[in-house]
């Protein structure tokens, strides 16, 4: 047989009282936590929409041609971006939700389009302190803006660099389509792929077409006697 265990007498008064005691200094503690969490949310949603912005604003830049002014809006953007990145230690959750992520690809799109487009070394992750899928998404969106410099060659007459353009598109489709791992170990890079497939076949068309009419009208000139 099981004997009876008698529970030990507590004073109700002094138990309730603990407890209440207890909840407030919980309740306390966490909602301190959330404020902090919130606060840094907010500062970081905020400093993630000025390096879209800065970033945005440095590619137009370099189709311009106006490096130095790409080459400044970009050392702005850096350094929020190094700000931005001590939430990986102190509020890693606000880190990893994504729009942390979705401006650092945009960053980097803007720094490999300064180099693709203005002839400078091509800077690697660990340079741009970026993950492997987010360097390669963002290298992805700069083949979308290698197709405006192509085009912008081609209204220019410059039949030379708009090919250049095509084979450095053409290099970076190369290795994106090599990259064959879940989207949720890539950030969605298929789609980034499939998108700069379209892209390239575009761009591929435009450049052909063009260097068919530029022959077609100096063949024509020279018939002419021009």
């Amino acid at each position: 047989m099981h004997e009876n265990v008698t529970p030990l007498s507590l004073d109700p008064q002094s138990s309730v009282s603990s407890a209440q005691h207890a909840i407030r200094h919980i309740g306390e503690a966490a909602l301190a936590r959330l404020e902090a969490v919130n606060t840094a949310r907010e500062k970081a949603l905020a400093e993630t929409r000025q390096i879209v912005r800065f970033a945005a604003n440095a590619i137009r830049a370099v189709h311009r041609g106006e490096y130095d002014e790409a080459d400044r809006l970009l050392s702005q953007a850096e350094a929020i971006h190094t700000a931005v990145r001590g939430l990986r230690e102190t509020f890693p959750s606000l880190y990893w939700t994504g729009y942390v992520q979705d401006a650092q690809k945009e960053y980097t799109e803007a720094r490999l389009v300064r180099a693709l487009i203005g002839g400078t070394s091509l800077p690697t992750p660990d340079v741009l302190a970026v993950s492997e899928p987010v360097y390669l998404n963002g290298l992805g969106e700069a083949a979308g803006e290698l197709r405006r410099h192509l085009l912008d060659m081609l209204r220019s007459g410059d039949l030379s660099a708009a090919e250049a353009a095509l084979a450095l598109m053409d290099e970076i489709f190369g290795l994106l389509v090599t990259v064959d791992y879940p989207d949720a170990v890539t950030n969605g890079l298929r789609r980034t792929t499939d998108l700069v497939r379209g892209v390239l076949e575009r761009s591929r068309g435009d450049l052909t077409l063009t260097t068919r009419q530029m022959r077609l009208e100096a063949a024509l000139r020279h018939s002419a006697g021009e």
